[in-house]
């Protein structure tokens, strides 16, 4: 606890662990969660996924404790070694296996964009010959009648405050 508070009254003196950093850099690298570096590590190191019944206990010892198990270290160190020989595809979609929300492809693709655009089009367009309609031909101006009749601005005599004067 007493490590606790120190860390969060200043948190740049907060002990860090150079494996963790390590990981952390992977995941970063391949721009995914630190728990998803780890799950592919475990698939990688041994070629099954993560089974449901250690998921709770890496995440604690990895979360909470800052163990950092021997594969996830291994395929770590590696992730960063391809990165500095310009040998990674970050947006390989391999990496992002288990990111809900990764997608290289907008969706629906080209076509529901063309549709969505087009019938933004006919609703913009249609609004505005609608309130051209409405005017009955008579001009809409935001400038008073006289600026359109050609008239000249109705001044005050000199002196005068306010109506009536």
């Amino acid at each position: 606890m007493k490590k606790f508070i120190r860390t969060l009254l200043r948190p740049d003196r907060e002990e860090t662990n150079p494996e963790a950093d390590e990981i952390a850099r992977a995941a970063n690298i391949l721009q995914i969660g630190e728990f998803q570096l780890l799950q592919l590590a475990y698939k990688d190191w041994y070629g099954e996924e993560l089974p449901e019944s250690m998921t709770d206990r890496l995440f604690a010892d990895y979360m909470l404790r800052k163990q950092v198990p021997h594969w996830a270290r291994h395929y770590a160190r590696r992730i960063d070694d391809w990165h500095q020989r310009d040998l990674l595809d970050a947006n390989n979609p391999d990496y992002h296996r288990y990111d809900r929300s990764y997608s290289k492809t907008a969706p629906g693709g080209v076509r529901r964009f063309c549709v969505a655009t087009a019938v933004l089009i006919i609703f913009v367009g249609g609004t505005l010959w609608v309130s051209h309609l409405a005017t009955d031909g008579r001009t809409a101006s935001v400038l008073p009648p006289y600026f359109e009749d050609g008239q000249s601005v109705p001044s005050r005599p000199r002196g005068a405050v306010g109506p009536g004067s």
